[in-house]
């Protein structure tokens, strides 16, 4: 269109491009659109009337260019539909001739067709002749072949040599291959059936005479017949046949003399004596079968015969059968820790078999085979991990009882809970219970042990604190008065209360307390030793994502630290309030000066030695239990308690002592006379100062004690204040005998 119709050019400044309106898509909306982007709607109207009149302008140029070829065009027409009827005669002759030509073209190619279909036909019949022929000459000649071979061993004393006899069975048996193609190219065909039990009997002479060759080569050591005889099956494409004639023929009778169950659990060694055993069967009696086959190093590649593996396909499942058949109790899983003996002396005997396999590919097989996978699956894996999982938490919940007992001699913890979370947590990863298919399993329950001795510390934690002289709490409670267990399962002892919520929550000591903070801080301490037992036993299986195992490690590491800020609260508050037992008697010092005539105090009072020693008892007889940090922590927080309480009482005290000498001056004042001097009867220091004298010097000495300690008086909250307080009642007492 836009070839035969060229629209006049317009001026350049239109905002529109001409060619717009030749374009097969053109729509006015979009047209209009598109332009309203650039110019104004009155802008493009007057350049479409400027357009427009161009367009009329070339259109009446172009009609009186034309004008005469416009006028003369029906002139022109003028005869045309005679012209065109005297054409349509010759045309329709023509028509008719070119459809009769095509007619016979037509049945010439349908005569082709038939005779090339027929011609096809008699190709397939021909060839289907042809398999057949050959099939019956292949019988024939492997007939003719057996029958002469039978003449010759009839007329000879000596027979042929098993090497001639070797050759000859890989003629038959390459003619035999032969005789299986074309019978399978020719399968349905009457003659064939007819000729069937022909080819059955040669098949069944060919395999019983390479069955008896294989075996005289494997008797005799020949490797010339066991080369030929191998390659034989291979040319009929029997080597599977080979495999199992050498597993029931060599392989059977050596597994069922080796493997005696009465030899096996009378001995002790005797599991590993039969794998040793098993082991020997390989390098004596499949030496030569590895030499042809390519399986030994030694082996020659230039005589090799391929396709064969014993060791996977015939030793492996004979072994296999005769486990499963002759050894049933190998599999039982009821006692753990001989199932363990026997597993692990089992897959190292399969991993020695591994080694005499002769390539990566070869094990491979072994691993790929149903023998393999069954001998795998016979062993009761999940039973035995419920046996250790009952023994490790069976004795672990025992441990964690009510009892708090102590730990065995020779531990590194104080408590036997402890001790028994650690030997549980060495205990899964020990040689003796660690098994690599059960690793998933083992770092669950290390986890859940953790976990559960969290919970078992959450719940020491909230005990209340009994007497440090009641010693019954370190011993084990007698049968039938056993309190309820920390065990997660709430339904052990529903059977004796009606709730549980009716059991008393048993007590807990100060030292059992001290106890159970060492020994949470030495468990954290060791959890890093969890990851290196661990590790060894993580890499074996494979397994290279460690830093999975230290977070999760570094997670239970947390959880148990979220205790340690109770546990220490409340050893804080015991010390602090055994101390404040003894430093309220403060309060007594009034009554033991007051209107008592006694000498003026020159030595700290009892009470603050009574008060010191539990401070000093933590320090010496857990010196060597609790890191020094630790004890200094507790240190310096119960003191800073007691000494906030310590404060206030004696700030009581001076109050009350400076109100009671104000009274007895406002007293004195009231009489008037002499005899209500309060200074006693020796002439000194009066009562009051006596007072404040001593709760200056029992101050001084108590903080005199505490830097014996090793603490500095500053780290002690409100001591600073105290000593303040008790310098300026000081400094008031003294200033009378001044």
């Amino acid at each position: 269109m836009e070839a035969r119709m060229n629209l006049p050019r317009g001026p350049e400044n239109l905002c529109f491009d001409k060619d717009e309106f030749m374009k097969a898509d053109f729509d006015v909306d979009h047209f209009v659109s598109d332009c309203r982007k650039r110019v104004q709607l009155e802008e493009l109207r007057e350049d479409l009337e400027l357009y427009y009149k161009l367009l009329k302008t070339a259109m009446v140029e172009l009609i009186n260019k034309d004008y005469a070829d416009f006028v003369n065009l029906s002139t022109n027409l003028v005869g045309m539909d005679k012209a065109l009827n005297q054409l349509s005669v010759p045309l329709g002759q023509l028509r008719e001739e070119v459809m009769s030509l095509k007619s016979c073209v037509s049945e010439g190619i349908q005569a082709v067709d038939d005779r090339m279909t027929k011609q096809e036909d008699i190709r397939r019949k021909k060839m289907c002749v042809l398999r057949l022929i050959h099939v019956i000459q292949s019988v024939e000649k492997i007939e003719k072949i057996l029958h002469s071979q039978g003449t010759k061993e009839l007329s000879s004393l000596e027979g042929n040599s098993p090497l001639l006899t070797g050759q000859v069975l890989e003629r038959i048996a390459t003619e035999f291959n032969q005789l299986q193609f074309h019978a399978v190219q020719s399968k349905g065909m009457p003659l064939l059936d007819k000729v069937r039990p022909r080819i059955a009997g040669i098949t069944a002479m060919l395999q019983q005479s390479l069955e008896g060759l294989l075996l005289e080569g494997l008797q005799t050591s020949n490797v010339d017949i066991i080369r030929h005889c191998l390659r034989t099956y291979a040319t009929i494409d029997k080597t599977r046949d080979a495999e199992a004639l050498v597993g029931q023929v060599l392989v059977k009778p050596y597994v069922d003399e080796v493997m005696v169950e009465q030899y096996v659990q009378s001995h002790p060694n005797g599991l590993q004596a039969m794998y040793n055993r098993l082991l020997e069967f390989v390098p004596h009696h499949c030496r030569l079968l590895r030499e042809v086959t390519g399986g030994a190093i030694s082996s020659e590649k230039a005589d090799i015969v391929p396709g064969y593996d014993f060791l996977v396909n015939s030793v492996w499942p004979e072994i296999v059968r005769g486990l499963e058949e002759k050894l049933p109790s190998l599999f039982n899983p009821g006692n753990p820790d001989v199932f363990h003996e026997k597993y692990t002396t089992s897959m190292d005997f399969v991993r020695k078999f591994e080694r005499q396999c002769g390539s990566q590919a070869s094990v491979k097989r072994l691993r790929a085979h149903p023998s393999y996978h069954s001998f795998n699956n016979k062993w009761n894996l999940p039973v035995y991990f419920q046996i250790r999982f009952r023994e490790i938490a069976g004795a672990l919940e025992e441990a964690l009882s009510d009892t708090l007992e102590e730990a065995p001699a020779g531990s590194s913890f104080c408590l036997l809970a402890t001790h028994m979370v650690w030997t549980s947590l060495v205990k899964c990863w020990s040689d003796q219970m660690f098994l690599p298919l059960l690793a998933h399993r083992l770092w669950k329950l290390s986890l859940q042990i953790l976990a559960r001795y969290s919970v078992f510390i959450s719940e020491v934690s909230v005990r209340p604190l009994s007497s440090e002289n009641t010693k019954e709490s370190k011993k084990p409670v007698p049968g039938g008065r056993k309190e309820s267990s920390l065990s997660l399962n709430p339904s052990e002892d529903q059977g004796n209360e009606s709730s549980p919520e009716s059991l008393p929550m048993s007590s807990i000591s100060s030292t059992q307390l001290i106890y159970v903070a060492a020994d949470l801080d030495k468990l954290q301490d060791r959890i890093p030793e969890i990851l290196d037992m661990i590790k060894p036993k993580l890499e074996v299986i494979g397994f290279k994502n460690i830093s999975c195992i230290a977070g999760a490690l570094e997670d239970s590491k947390t959880s148990l630290s979220a205790c340690v800020p109770t546990l220490n609260n409340k050893i804080i508050q015991d010390l602090s309030e055994s101390s404040f037992a003894y430093l309220k008697s403060a309060l007594e010092v009034p009554r033991l000066y007051r209107r008592t005539n006694k000498e003026v105090p020159t030595k700290a009072s009892p009470y603050v030695d009574s008060a010191l020693k539990p401070f000093y008892r933590l320090q010496n007889d857990y010196g060597d239990t609790l890191k020094q940090p630790m004890i200094h922590q507790w240190l310096e927080g119960a003191l800073s308690e007691s000494t906030q309480k310590y404060y206030e009482t004696v700030s009581d005290v001076l109050s009350s002592v400076k109100k009671m000498e104000e009274s007895l001056k406002r007293l004195k004042q009231a009489r008037r006379t002499a005899t209500s001097n309060p200074v006693g009867t020796n002439g000194g220091m009066s009562d009051d100062n006596k007072i404040r004298l001593q709760l200056a010097l029992d101050v001084e000495y108590f903080g005199e004690q505490i830097r014996k300690m090793g603490l500095e008086t500053s780290s002690i909250k409100s001591f600073s204040a105290l000593a303040e307080l008790i310098l300026t009642a000081k400094d008031q007492a003294t200033m009378e005998l001044s």
